[in-house]
């Protein structure tokens, strides 16, 4: 049995023609099935259904076999670029889920002016990991708060000077009276391995990670 960790959503809607290239097909919608356990058209394929955020602790322990997830949640989960950590092959960025982690400041907040005085910045985010090292990097100094949801909030009641967070379109930023001030990194999602199951499941994982890399190198290929 081979057991595919998927998040609801973007991530899964993108995954579903990889996931027809290796010929499966998930029987139940995800949206509104109340299970968390999907079955497939391949009796030795199943999807198991979790938060994005749990999907590289699925694989790694072992409750799932492959699972697919944003670059942002694996470096906050301490992911390593080079190749695999924690238990965790990265063999494709599977170039779907495009977006971007950005910091954003109020419209009227002179976010360079702050950074050349050497201001002490507030800075909220869920992505600690990834906001800390890159103003590290800068030399600039923050306090971080983490937040969880409504990122955009922060900001406008006074709880932080910026925010670091998803962007995508850059609309709900606008809405509120927001700009983007520094783009830290581009995010794609990544398929991740479990290097056990890898050695055990040799042969299915191959073929599933081959048909999706036939998908990502093709012209045209889903989420470009």
């Amino acid at each position: 049995m081979i057991t595919i960790a998927l998040s609801k959503g973007r991530i899964f809607e993108e995954t579903v023609p990889l996931l027809a290239a290796a010929g499966i097909r998930v029987l139940d919608d995800p949206e509104t099935s109340r299970k968390l356990i999907l079955d497939t058209n391949q009796p030795d394929v199943r999807v198991l259904v979790v938060r994005a955020t749990d999907v590289p602790t699925y694989v790694q322990f072992g409750g799932a076999d492959m699972g697919i997830t944003g670059k942002d949640t694996l470096l906050e989960h301490g992911g390593d670029w080079g190749g695999g950590s924690a238990g965790l092959f990265q063999p494709l960025d599977l170039q779907i889920a495009k977006c971007r982690i950005s910091v954003a400041v109020r419209a009227d907040f002179d976010y360079a002016y702050a950074v050349r005085q050497g201001a002490r910045l507030r800075v909220a985010t869920k992505y600690v990991a990834i906001a800390r090292e890159f103003f590290a990097s800068k030399g600039v100094h923050v306090d971080l708060i983490k937040l969880y949801g409504s990122m955009e909030l922060a900001p406008l009641v006074g709880l932080a000077d910026a925010i670091v967070d998803l962007v995508s379109t850059g609309n709900t930023l606008r809405a509120n009276n927001l700009i983007e001030v520094e783009r830290i990194m581009d995010i794609s999602s990544r398929l991740i391995v479990n290097q056990a199951a890898l050695k055990l499941k040799r042969e299915p994982i191959r073929s599933i990670i081959d048909a999706f890399g036939a998908v990502v190198a093709a012209p045209g290929q889903t989420g470009a």
